[in-house]
């Protein structure tokens, strides 16, 4: 825990900063190493160049004074090239005969001494010497070489000629200076090029944050229910642009599930209210009428007999409501088997006619079936589709005022070769619906009652079930209405292309048929 409070977490705008820093110190540091060892390569092989051109240049000058001194190394005049250079020349002896009045203390003298060796047998030989006590530097570079009578590279060794110079050097030599500056420029060039490196990372830093930030508060926005929160896409074309609107395309996603969730509560809350209200009140006159039989409140047969019936209608609205329920049930779960085969529309719906005819007969409201005795046959579950018509109508009928009508029609749709569709619709001349209330007519447990005129009640179910059985076989249903207008419900069922032999019908579950 101290440890933690004492180093607390760095936020990512600060490490892509010192990400980018580090990253910029790294390579100067590097880059400064590099120049500065290929500058002490580049003096190194200069100052053996240059060794081997003063020492062959000495060695000749030397020979060439002893030539002229009548081969007597008496009077050789003092010797000096560089300053920190140390010159040795001795006889063929090996006996100093002359040297730079420059300190020098050897540390490897036997490799010195093998070197004048050497050099005295006529071979050339270059080297390094290490702590070779120079007070410059403790690393030297040195040559050996021969020298000739008279400076001839034909002639004879007269002696050897030994020079030592620091591979490194201090300040104040121009080569020392020449680094020191080189140094000091690496140096002042990487401060500069780390504050323009800081500079522009807190720039792209915060041009990468921003929206990221931008994303959390949307994220922690829509945490705390706002479901619509959106981000403003940053125009830069990359990973962060299709981060943006992937994650306004799902809460755009989020907030259309909720709203439906939020949409099947309430139609939920409706269905309870619903179902309640529409309980309570048969339940209610049940046990009146009930109560009122059992009492002898009701002695005269004829009135006994009245309060019966109405016993009777109220128990079957409260088994229409249960039996509407279960159907549903049944349609959703995909349970119920569709006995498919070539089924004759017209007449099927000349025979649902006669059983609703009476009850439309009640309050004057005519119902034609105008579908043509030609119609190409459809493959459809009969029984199935006798319920859809029952409920269609027997809807029209309760939202028609006295003297309207209801039509049933049907015409071929789709394209113009197989497979094609039988569209059919059935229409009223009712008070219709309103635009407000259109889309969900076919939910379950909407009611668009107050849009309309009558003063029957439904479950709510009847068009749900209606458009659960024509989805099952292959159709799509759906509404058309006007206030003051009527309204006309359309569905579509597939047309039998091949009958199928006696006695077989076509069976598919509904859930196979709404894949």
């Amino acid at each position: 825990m101290k440890i933690k409070e004492a180093f607390p977490p760095l936020s990512l705008r600060t490490k892509l900063v010192l990400s980018y820093v580090f990253v910029t110190l790294g390579a100067i540091l590097i880059l400064a190493i590099a120049v500065t060892l290929a500058v002490k390569n580049y003096f190194a092989y200069s100052l053996q160049d240059q060794l081997q051109q003063d020492g062959a240049s000495l060695a000749q000058q030397i020979g060439t004074e002893y030539y002229t001194n009548k081969e007597s190394w008496n009077g050789l005049p003092s010797i000096t090239l560089r300053p920190h250079t140390y010159v040795l020349v001795v006889d063929k002896t090996a006996h100093i005969v002359g040297r730079t009045p420059t300190p020098f203390v050897p540390t490897d003298s036997q490799a010195l001494t093998q070197a004048l060796t050497q050099a005295l047998q006529g071979q050339q030989t270059l080297g390094h010497l290490t702590n070779a006590g120079n007070k410059i530097n403790d690393y030297s570079m040195y040559i050996c070489l021969p020298v000739r009578d008279n400076g001839a590279s034909s002639a004879p060794v007269i002696g050897a000629l030994l020079l030592v110079e620091p591979e490194q050097y201090g300040r104040g030599s121009p080569p020392g200076d020449f680094l020191l500056n080189v140094n000091q420029a690496i140096l002042l060039t990487g401060i500069m090029v780390g504050l323009a490196v800081i500079l522009i990372s807190l720039a792209l830093a915060r041009s990468l944050t921003n929206p990221l930030v931008s994303l959390t508060h949307a994220a922690e926005n829509m945490r705390g229910g706002n479901y619509t929160q959106r981000v403003i896409p940053p125009r830069s074309q990359d990973e962060m642009e299709k981060l943006a609107i992937a994650f306004n395309a799902m809460a755009e996603r989020i907030e259309a599930d909720v709203n439906a969730l939020l949409g099947q509560e309430q139609l939920r809350r409706d269905m309870i209210a619903n179902i309640a209200h529409d309980l309570i009140t048969p339940l209610s006159a049940i046990q009146g009428y009930s109560e009122a039989l059992a009492d002898d409140l009701i002695s005269e047969p004829k009135e006994r007999q009245e309060t019966a019936q109405l016993i009777g209608r109220e128990v079957q609205r409260l088994r229409r409501l249960v039996s509407d329920m279960q159907q549903m049930s049944t349609l959703e779960s995909g349970r119920v088997r569709l006995d498919l085969a070539p089924l004759d529309l017209w007449e099927l719906v000349n025979e649902t006619v006669e059983v609703i005819t009476p009850e439309c007969e009640q309050t004057q409201i005519s119902v034609r079936n105008e579908i043509a005795p030609t119609t190409p046959m459809v493959l459809a579950d009969g029984d199935r589709i006798v319920q859809v018509l029952l409920n269609l109508l027997d809807n029209a009928r309760r939202h028609t005022p006295a003297g309207g009508s209801i039509t049933i029609g049907a015409s071929l749709s789709g394209q113009k070769q197989p497979p094609r569709v039988l569209k059919v619709w059935i229409s009223d001349t009712g008070s219709g619906i309103a635009t407000d209330d259109l889309p969900f007519i076919f939910e379950r447990f909407y009611r668009a009652d107050r849009a309309r005129t009558g003063s029957e009640r439904s479950s709510g179910l009847g068009l749900s079930i209606v458009k659960a059985i024509i989805t099952a076989h292959g159709g799509e249903a759906h509404a058309e209405s006007k206030l003051g207008e009527g309204t006309r419900i359309i569905f579509t069922l597939p047309l039998a292309q091949t009958p199928p032999a006696a006695g077989q019908p076509q069976s598919q579950s509904i859930k196979t048929l709404q894949q």
